[in-house]
């Protein structure tokens, strides 16, 4: 086995995965939530080992347990006594590196990157750029670097897949010198989404990837669109900051930014207030009071109109986002839908896909309302453009970018 740990670490939370890289099979998974609280969560889940099966499935039923967790350090212990406690032992299955998710790279790092003191030092001043992010991502690798002091950790950032933007979509119409002092330009996210599920596309279809021109929605309570050129993100929806872009479930996506101006000098509201109802009053919970989307159509079917308009300014601003980046690729080969939604949703890719038979797009019905599962086309035989659903996989994308590094 080539076993590597995969660390998400939220402000109060902390997601593990240990992945066999030898056959890309998930060994346990977990999480510890509400670190900082006098009750936090724990759970941790262990999956057939890969001689068992060609996927792994459940041992048992996840086990869950409550206690005291301080800070991030107890909660590396907690996943420790997990493993100890219930499986597989990390001293037979101990990982050869551990990956990070870092959040904001910035324009510094375009690549995952071997952590070192110094690249810890640039996390946190990057900070400025992602602060409900990367202090609790850094949180996490001083953690985990306590836990295993004796492997490669390895950084893999949300942004670095974005950095082949081209200038003219990276940047922004404001004075030059005011974006150059304070960093301002597009950064996107979701990245390593989008890199695993571009290149997934490509080799399920048979196809080089550097042939391809792709559009990839990953719709979630976060969502974002990204255009892909052989294997280069060239355009992408979320921003300076993951608020831009696609309506989502708590945010707004985008706006007018004077709306903001009048909402502070007529409405009286301060910047702490505007941020709060951009980022989570806004969205679907602003429309309809819901940020979840099974909750919006059960309301479209019982007849409520803020339901209704919920789910069409939410599909408005992707069909919108489709064309554009229609236009900037020059037509596309490949439409591909992930994440929560776009993995589970098909009235969503049937209504955002809905205006696009002029370019070739073209929607199989019963494909589309299809429950099965894993990577599969949607698509007519005689569409021109092929629609696929791909399930995303970021931690197995995470571990594969760490072990090449861990490797070099």
């Amino acid at each position: 086995m080539t076993p590597v740990l995969v660390i998400n670490s939220g402000s109060s939370s902390l997601k593990y995965q240990l992945i066999d890289m030898h056959s890309t099979s998930t060994l346990a998974s977990g999480l510890v939530e509400r670190i900082g609280t006098a009750v936090g969560v724990a759970s941790h889940t262990v999956y057939a080992s890969p001689a068992d099966g060609p996927a792994p499935t459940f041992l048992d039923a996840t086990r869950s347990r409550e206690l005291p967790i301080a800070d991030h350090t107890a909660g590396f212990q907690v996943m420790l006594d997990a493993f100890a406690s219930d499986g597989p032992s990390l001293a037979d299955h101990a990982p050869i590196a551990v990956g990070h998710r870092v959040v904001h790279g910035g324009a510094r790092f375009f690549e995952p990157t071997l952590i070192t003191p110094p690249v810890e030092t640039d996390i946190d001043e990057l900070s400025v750029l992602a602060p409900l992010h990367n202090p609790a991502n850094l949180a996490g690798v001083v953690a985990a670097k306590k836990a295993f002091p004796d492997v490669p950790h390895v950084a893999v950032f949300d942004t670095a897949y974005h950095q082949t933007l081209p200038p003219a979509a990276y940047t922004y119409a404001i004075d030059r010198e005011v974006a150059a002092s304070h960093r301002i330009r597009r950064y996107g996210f979701h990245g390593t989404s989008h890199k695993f599920v571009a290149e997934a596309a490509a080799a399920f279809l048979g196809r080089p990837l550097a042939e391809l021109k792709q559009i990839v929605f990953h719709l979630g309570n976060g969502a974002s669109v990204t255009a892909v050129d052989g294997g280069r993100s060239v355009e992408t929806s979320m921003g300076f900051t993951p608020l831009e872009g696609l309506v989502m479930g708590t945010r707004s996506g985008d706006v007018d930014p004077a709306m903001l101006l009048h909402l502070a000098r007529r409405g009286g509201m301060s910047i702490d207030e505007l941020d709060d109802l951009l980022n989570k009053r806004s969205g679907l919970l602003g429309l309809a009071g819901s940020n979840d989307l099974r909750d919006i159509q059960a309301g479209i079917e019982r007849g409520d109109e803020s339901a209704r308009l919920a789910f069409d300014v939410y599909v408005h601003r992707l069909r919108a986002y489709a064309g554009a980046y229609l236009a900037q690729l020059g037509g596309a080969d490949v439409i591909s839908f992930t994440a929560g939604v776009g993995e589970n949703a098909p009235l969503v890719r049937a209504a955002a896909l809905q205006t696009l038979g002029f370019a070739g797009v073209h929607l199989d019905p019963g494909r589309n309302e299809s429950r099965e599962r894993g990577i599969r086309v949607i698509s007519t035989d005689a569409s021109t453009v092929t629609v696929l659903v791909v399930p995303t996989d970021e931690e197995l994308e995470i571990a594969r970018q760490t072990l090449a590094v861990a490797r070099t």
